[in-house]
């Protein structure tokens, strides 16, 4: 498998969306709860669809479900990371270190070794990605626990990528199997965000159920791309180019957040438009 325009191109797309939900997430007034909300509306969203798709192939549901509980510490970690830092900071450490984890695990996993130009163009992306972000501002305890935070996730995010990635490609249907994916997923969100803050959902939902639903179309366009994208190219290519999100979550933080382009963000994007060049090459 190589990685084609067309998928470049989708996942792509992909980037932008997960930067899209995470820029909605960071701006919520309250993390927990909006975790529950989104859970709602790409549970609800993926429900509607599942009727019309085939099940996914029995091999891929132990990968689903394994998922699914390594997804638990995601929203916890993601929770913890943007409670405590800015998005220009926490965004870039959780996805720029998980695709060098990723590609160095493919290798036992996928039998899926770079050549040395891929290696090299992902290290580009990966050390592009890791320069978007800033030192964290104010608290230096707070700063600390974000950067705990974030840390812990980008070895998150490549554990489930690469569950994801054995999931989909031996459930003979990528979508069937992100959207049940998105539906055991909620079940579990919103179970353990009910157990903590249930009598406060409702109210949360209907002050906020536009963003809501905004972010639960997103997220699940988003890894839906993804997965799919994973059937089609090597796991560590597809996750490089989906990182270089921070690119659209920098672009979304000056816009929407006050976050300003620095010379050292504009010498980040480089690398990483450089390193997707080499990909293509």
């Amino acid at each position: 498998m190589d990685l084609s325009p067309q998928v470049t191109l989708a996942v792509l797309g992909a980037a932008l969306l997960h930067a899209g939900w995470n820029a909605l997430f960071k701006s919520s007034p309250d993390k927990a709860l909006e975790n529950v909300a989104l859970a709602v509306s790409r549970g609800a969203l993926a429900l509607a669809c599942v009727p019309w798709l085939p099940l996914p192939a029995p091999a891929s549901w132990p990968w689903l479900a394994a998922s699914v509980v390594v997804h638990v510490a995601y929203f916890w970690a993601l929770a913890g990371a943007y409670r405590w830092g800015d998005l220009s900071f926490a965004y870039p450490v959780m996805r720029g270190g998980a695709p060098v984890l990723v590609a160095l695990a493919s290798i036992a996993v996928f039998g899926e070794a770079l050549s040395w130009a891929q290696g090299a163009a992902v290290a580009f992306i990966c050390g592009g990605i890791l320069a978007f972000a800033s030192g964290p501002r104010g608290d230096v305890r707070a700063g600390r626990r974000a950067l705990l935070f974030a840390v812990g996730n980008a070895a998150v995010i490549a554990t489930y990528t690469l569950i994801d990635a054995r999931g989909v490609r031996v459930s003979g249907a990528a979508v069937s199997y992100a959207l049940w994916f998105f539906i055991a997923n909620s079940v579990v969100q919103i179970a353990l965000g009910a157990a903590r803050r249930g009598a406060e959902i409702p109210a949360y939902l209907r002050r906020h159920w536009l963003r809501a639903a905004v972010g639960g179309a997103l997220t699940l366009g988003s890894y839906g791309i993804a997965l799919w994208a994973m059937t089609r190219a090597p796991v560590a290519l597809v996750a490089a180019v989906r990182e270089t999100s921070v690119i659209f979550a920098a672009a979304l933080g000056a816009l929407f957040l006050g976050e300003r382009i620095t010379l050292r963000r504009a010498g980040a994007t480089t690398a990483v438009l450089a390193g997707l060049l080499a990909l293509r090459l």
